[in-house]
């Protein structure tokens, strides 16, 4: 296996079985590796340092990445209160590319001690594994939903999975990447991430959203290329997202979330169909 130009993929000598022929040639893999999350806070006499979370993830966009986890998990409120992100060399890497990176807090923000402590293994096809109950997924948005707003027209909502498919490029190379895509009533795309887990790719863009300060997100519809579960809704509704929609199927769990905040969640928006889960009131058929 050998690196490509873009960190985010690699390409690997395969044999390629098909129509009655074999030979070898060249593929292209979408990287998958773990990111360390990091963060030092307290005041500056007595600063701490948390190792907080692994995920698996695909290099790019790191920097977004942390910022949103640390936002959807309650860590942070606001962009400003992180005053530095850096990658930390680890003395076993020697001269390869860190894979932990380190957030700094200001001194006056107070972190809980359960949250401190909750260090979890993300992998790259669950954003909650390992934390040690329920309490400790328990929704804290600072936002309301207003309850009608925004009105998307069902004839936008069809043309969204092939805006959000046309800009996925390093999808397009390996076909093996989720994306979350933002999206304004009008059926615009403002913003896309892509990454090899879906809890990643909405972290990446809300983190991004939340540095250019258009949080909360109370006009805009987030689409994700593959299913909808709890941890997806969560992150959404931190964000201050009113629509969710998933090209897969929504999962029980995230049903009753988004009928509790009172979100909009739509589930196998493709081939010019959908279903509404919740919050029909903003979709104009």
């Amino acid at each position: 296996m050998t690196a490509h130009p873009d960190a985010g993929l690699k390409t690997c000598e395969i044999l390629r079985v098909g129509g009655g022929e074999a030979g070898v040639v060249s593929d292209v893999l979408a990287v998958e590796e773990p990111l360390e999350i990091q963060v030092a806070c307290g005041p500056a006499a007595a600063r701490r340092r948390h190792s907080i979370a692994v995920t698996m993830r695909t290099p790019g966009h790191d920097f977004d990445l942390a910022m949103g986890f640390l936002f959807t998990e309650s860590i942070i409120a606001r962009a400003e209160e992180v005053t530095l992100l850096r990658y930390v060399q680890q003395p076993s890497e020697a001269a390869a590319p860190s894979n932990v990176l380190l957030a700094e807090l200001r001194p006056d923000v107070q972190v809980s001690e359960q949250l401190l402590s909750r260090h979890f293994y993300t992998t790259s096809s669950c954003g909650i594994c390992g934390k040690a109950s329920i309490d400790l997924v328990n929704l804290h948005t600072c936002f309301s939903l207003l309850p009608k707003e925004p009105v998307v027209p069902a004839e936008i909502l069809h043309q969204l999975p092939q805006a959000l498919a046309g800009q996925q490029d390093v999808f397009s190379h390996t076909g093996g990447l989720h994306a979350a895509g933002l999206f304004d009533a009008e059926g615009s795309l403002l913003l896309l991430r892509e990454d090899v887990g879906r809890h990643n790719a909405v972290d990446k863009l809300i983190g991004a959203a939340l540095q250019q300060g258009q949080v909360p997100l109370s006009q805009y519809l987030l689409l994700v290329s593959g299913r909808a579960g709890f941890e997806l809704g969560q992150k959404a509704l931190m964000a201050g997202i009113p629509m969710l929609a998933a090209v897969g199927a929504p999962s029980s769990l995230c049903v009753e979330l988004a009928e509790a905040y009172g979100m909009t969640l739509i589930g196998f928006l493709r081939n010019g169909r959908f279903n509404v889960y919740s919050g029909r009131q903003r979709v104009s058929a």
